[in-house]
């Protein structure tokens, strides 16, 4: 068998269980998951590349699942050792430890994000990558999440979060934030937009 052919044939099955994990999931908490299946590589990169390679700071990662946005990050550059990943099933956190053995994979609760990142950033951050579900979530929730991703956040580094709506998952005329939004990914199902929001 051909070595391009036998690379795929291993990494097929590992997509379906993910995704065999993802439906399970969703079944049993539809609103604590983001999606039904994990986000495609394509709306992945897209998040990924808004982050800084060359930043020393840590890249935190809410609610990253089986590790779609996760892979694409250390594909971007970013050192797997910078990864701090915030995921509340448990069943996800052993699979990420697993999977990222240099990151530091933290078993919390993201929209109670300075508990769960308390003790465990040594520096500002220097990007927070979002795979929640904020969409379900009433928008004090949303914008508590986002207030808290700021302090964590070094001046002027992006919180990065995908949607599915049409509409800025957080509003675009927050006093003080900067706000931009990728493309439209018709790739994603469903299709994705990227929005990102910086604080001077």
């Amino acid at each position: 068998m051909p070595l391009q052919s036998s690379v795929r044939a291993l990494k097929k099955p590992r997509n379906l269980d993910d995704e065999v994990r993802f439906l399970r999931s969703w079944i049993e908490k539809p609103l604590h998951m983001g999606a039904v299946m994990p986000s495609s590589k394509l709306l992945a990169r897209t998040m990924a590349q808004y982050v800084d390679v060359d930043s020393e700071g840590p890249v935190v990662e809410l609610g990253p699942g089986t590790g779609a946005i996760t892979n694409a990050l250390i594909e971007h550059g970013v050192d797997q050792k910078r990864l701090v990943l915030v995921e509340y099933n448990p069943g996800f956190c052993a699979l990420l430890r697993d999977r990222y053995p240099q990151a530091k994979v933290v078993q919390g609760d993201a929209y109670k994000l300075r508990d769960s990142l308390l003790k465990v950033l040594e520096l500002p951050a220097s990007a927070v990558v979002s795979g929640l579900p904020l969409v379900t979530k009433p928008m004090l929730t949303r914008l508590k999440l986002i207030r808290d991703a700021f302090t964590a956040l070094a001046p002027g580094a992006p919180f990065v979060q995908f949607t599915y709506s049409v509409a800025p998952p957080i509003p675009k005329s927050l006093p003080g934030v900067s706000t931009e939004a990728s493309e439209r990914i018709w790739m994603n199902l469903p299709p994705a937009r990227v929005w990102v929001y910086r604080k001077g």
